[in-house]
């Protein structure tokens, strides 16, 4: 694909037009003035080495020289393409206990905070892995596909609790056989499961479960979180204890025993995790441990910058050009270069003066581009309050590159600052016209939305994600997710009055602003771009989406009816 990142600079070929017919009005006159010294021919002839064509030449090599310097300043990009990039790195699901027995606090805040403390470590420590999120109490389900999006990993582990599985319980077996199918087809790559649990298992079939991942050359690693001694389970929001039937205060202790034997029958490590620090160096040790392979990640590539070729192609023009004389002569072509003589010096200034000025204006088009690649440095070293302020440093340049406030929304995000980062986010999703980068921006707001549990917007951003791009995996599964969750909370009364006032507000500012009309067009962009994506295409799509949505809940209804049936005697 190509583009002009700065088109405007295009206009400035009129000026050539006006050079030209100011270049053949000089001729005219020149011919009008010999004429009147005498005849055209005689006169000629007292010219002696003076050549009709030329200045001809001299003259368009220069116009040619000033069209690249011009279409130099417009910034010729060719890119965004599909490539393939090698990286070395694992693919790692997390299997995370969420049953009730996890808020149990011999642990720190509680076992469940301190697990996911722990993964968010874990999280920030990869570079070219793969992870996926899997949440199990007596059923399991992904919370997150394997990707090498962590923003997205981090946001999704943040919304874990007990309350999101309604059946209770602890069945570590389910967990292990849903994470073996988490997995890509890829070959040649390590692949391990990280099994975060207190250790009671209700249901049995661990350790059979994690046979048979050893025998796929998947190894199972196990953190037992709490006390062996035990702890009462507390009810959030009621300051009492989770009881029995008889009326007892139940009492969930860690079955270390259990723990290593699911980690010895999966090939892996048990680490005992407590208050301290410890069992975090350990995980990062044996995730070390673990033998990197080769993996094929796809990435658009971003604009390539094209302007270095126009430059240099004008500067060989111009060089030509001032070695080319416009009579013969005897002398060297160097001491007429350096000659004075004839308004020589003159001419050689100005063409020094062209020079510079090209040079500083294709450098000041470039301080963007330089503080993007900064950015994006400090992005891949995770120093993200400094890629935050070149970030901002390219916006201070080039407020309209979309690529911008998407890398400073993602900057931002990184360091928690959610609202700051979907403003960034609305505003590239504004200026950016090329549809995978717009379906990518709507699914990270998405992620953000349903982070913050605000299903309703996180369905329409994904919706707008996938009208952009129909065949992103993710994006269709969040948005199952988010129509799922969606209807078991759907948004009250009180909230719908909020966004109506809300949206209300932001028009009368709007129209205080005087921004209607950029607004309109944007709008109109939109539509555009939605009318070009067929019927059949986003039926595709909406077809697939709910027959994903109908797969989960057939899921989730037939694990509740299987749990039902067995009648768990723990609920915790």
């Amino acid at each position: 694909m190509f583009r002009f990142e700065s088109p405007q600079y295009l206009y400035l070929l009129l000026v050539l037009v006006a050079l030209t017919a100011i270049h053949y009005y000089i001729i005219y006159r020149k011919k009008q003035q010999i004429k009147s010294f005498g005849d055209p021919e005689l006169t000629r002839q007292l010219f002696l080495g003076v050549s009709r064509w030329r200045p001809e030449v001299k003259f368009w090599l220069a116009m040619a020289a000033l069209i690249c310097f011009i279409v130099a300043l417009a910034r010729p990009q060719f890119g965004t393409r599909l490539d393939t990039r090698e990286r070395m790195g694992i693919e790692a699901i997390i299997a995370l206990d969420v049953s009730n027995s996890m808020l149990a606090e011999d642990v720190k805040p509680n076992r469940l905070e301190k697990a996911k403390m722990m993964v968010s470590n874990m999280v920030d420590g990869m570079r070219d892995d793969k992870i996926g999120l899997v949440v199990f109490a007596g059923q399991a389900f992904t919370q997150l596909p394997i990707t090498s999006d962590y923003v997205s990993a981090k946001m999704f582990l943040e919304t874990i609790s007990p309350s999101m599985i309604s059946v209770q319980g602890t069945d570590v077996a389910e967990a292990i056989t849903l994470s073996m199918r988490s997995f890509t087809q890829q070959e040649d790559v390590s692949r391990a499961i990280f099994i975060i649990t207190d250790g009671e298992d209700n249901e049995g079939r661990a350790v059979e479960a994690a046979k048979q991942a050893a025998s796929q050359g998947i190894r199972v690693f196990v953190l037992g979180i709490g006390n062996p001694g035990g702890a009462p389970i507390p009810i959030p929001g009621t300051g009492q204890y989770i009881i029995d039937e008889e009326g007892n205060t139940v009492v969930s202790k860690l079955s270390e025993e259990m723990c290593r034997e699911i980690a010895t029958a999966g090939g892996g490590t048990y680490i005992y995790v407590d208050n301290s620090s410890s069992a975090q160096k350990k995980l990062s040790e044996q995730i070390d441990r673990l033998s990197k392979a080769k993996m094929d990640s796809q990435i658009y590539s971003e604009y390539d910058e094209q302007f270095q070729g126009f430059i240099l192609i004008g500067l060989l023009l111009l060089i030509i050009e001032v070695l080319f004389m416009e009579r013969e002569s005897k002398s060297t072509w160097l001491r007429r270069l350096l000659s004075p003589q004839k308004g020589g010096r003159s001419v050689n200034a100005s063409l020094i003066a062209l020079f510079m000025l090209m040079f500083s204006l294709a450098a000041f088009s470039q301080t963007d581009r330089d503080y993007l690649r900064r950015g994006n440095r400090y992005m891949r070293d995770s120093i993200y309050d400094k890629a935050q302020v070149e970030y901002q440093k390219a916006i201070e340049r080039d407020n309209t590159n979309p690529i911008s406030h998407y890398n400073l929304a993602n900057a931002l995000l990184y360091q928690n600052k959610a609202e700051d980062a979907m403003k960034e986010y609305e505003t590239a999703a504004r200026l950016e016209k090329d549809k995978i980068r717009l379906s990518q921006i709507y699914h990270n707001m998405g992620v953000v939305l349903q982070a913050a549990k605000q299903f309703d917007k996180a369905v329409a951003c994904y919706r707008n994600s996938l009208r952009n791009d129909p065949t992103n995996n993710e994006t269709r599964y969040n948005y199952a997710l988010s129509l799922y969750q969606l209807k078991k909370n759907p948004p009250s009364q009180d909230n719908q009055d909020q966004q109506k006032d809300d949206q209300g507000k932001d028009e009368k500012k709007e129209k205080e602003q005087q921004q209607q009309q950029q607004e309109k067009k944007d709008e109109q962009q939109q539509q555009q771009q939605q009318e070009q994506m067929s019927r059949e295409n986003a039926e595709q799509m909406l077809n697939a989406a709910m027959q994903d949505e109908k797969a989960t809940q057939e899921k989730i209804q037939r694990a509740q009816q299987q749990h039902q049936q067995k009648r768990l005697q723990k609920q915790w």
